[in-house]
C-alpha cells in the first residue's frame, strides 16, 4: 500500500489460498490455485508451535524441531511447486516486464522466481536458517559468542556452551540441505543448472530486516542489510516516559 502511494505499480503474487494476503483495491493482486486447504496449513503450523513448546535438552530438541520444520517447510512449498506448473501465470509474469522482485526468501520461492525472470530482487525478511542470510552476505559470525539455532544460547557462552555451538554450526548446511530439499530440487530445475542455498540468496541487491538491531546480538552487517524493526506492529504507539 505504502509503496502504490509512492507511485509504484505493484502486483501482488499469492496462491489463492493464503492467511493473510487480502485485496485492499490499492494494488493489483494475482492468484494462482493451489490444491491444499487453509486447514492443511494451519495444521502444519500448529504442530511447529507445539514442538517448540516442548522444552526438551539439547541434542533431542534438534531432531524435534528439525523434523517439524521439515513438515512445515513441505506443507508451504507445495505452492511454489504449483507455481511453476501454472503456464498461464508464468506467462502473465514474463510478458509483465516488471523491474524488481520483493520478497520474503523463508521458502526460498521468490528468489527462484526472481531467478528465473532475470529480475533484481529485494529481501523483506526476518531471517533464515543456519544462518544462511549472514552468510550469503558474507558477514563474519563468530561461533564465539554468535548463537546458531537450536542452541538457545546466549552471546556469554561457557566453554562446553562453545563446543556445543561449534557442533551445531557443522551440522547446518547438512540439516539445511535437508530442510531446503525441495526448494533446491525445484531451482535446479526451473533454472536448469545446478543450484545451492548460497546461490539463490547471494545476489539480492538489499535485505530489509524486520527487526532491530538492538535486539541482536553485536555483529557486523554488510551495507546492503538494512533494519527496519517495527514494520510489523500493526499499531505502533509512543513509548512511555
Amino acid at each position: 500500500e505504502k509503496l502504490t502511494e509512492r507511485g509504484h505499480e505493484v502486483v501482488v503474487l499469492t496462491p489463492e489460498v493464503s492467511w493473510t494476503v487480502r485485496n485492499t483495491g490499492q494494488y493489483k493482486m494475482k492468484s494462482y490455485p493451489v490444491s491444499y486447504t487453509v486447514e492443511e496449513l494451519d495444521n502444519a503450523f500448529h504442530d511447529y508451535v507445539a514442538a517448540h513448546l516442548k522444552g526438551l535438552p539439547f541434542p533431542l530438541n534438534v531432531l524435534v524441531l528439525y523434523n517439524s520444520a521439515v513438515h512445515v517447510f513441505s506443507t508451504f512449498f507445495v505452492h511454489c511447486k504449483e507455481l511453476f506448473s501454472n503456464k498461464e501465470t508464468l506467462q502473465y509474469l514474463n510478458q509483465s516486464g516488471f523491474d524488481a522482485v520483493l520478497t520474503d526468501p523463508i521458502f526460498m520461492c521468490g528468489a527462484t522466481l526472481a531467478n528465473y525472470l532475470a529480475l533484481p530482487f529485494v529481501f523483506f525478511m526476518r531471517g533464515l536458517p543456519c544462518n544462511l542470510h549472514y552468510t550469503a552476505t558474507q558477514c563474519p559470525s563468530p561461533l564465539s559468542y554468535t548463537p546458531r539455532t537450536f542452541t538457545f544460547n546466549s552471546d556469554r557462552m561457557t566453554f562446553f556452551q562453545r563446543v556445543e555451538n561449534a557442533l551445531v554450526s557443522l551440522l547446518e548446511l547438512v540439516y539445511c540441505n535437508g530442510y531446503y530439499e525441495d526448494a533446491l530440487t525445484l531451482s535446479s530445475e526451473v533454472l536448469q543448472r545446478d543450484v545451492s542455498l548460497i546461490d539463490l540468496l547471494n545476489s539480492a541487491s538489499v535485505s530489509l530486516l524486520r527487526y532491530d538491531f538492538v535486539f541482536e546480538y553485536v555483529r557486523p552487517v554488510m551495507p546492503n542489510m538494512i533494519f527496519i524493526g517495527g514494520i510489523n506492529c500493526a499499531q505502533r504507539k509512543p513509548l512511555s516516559k
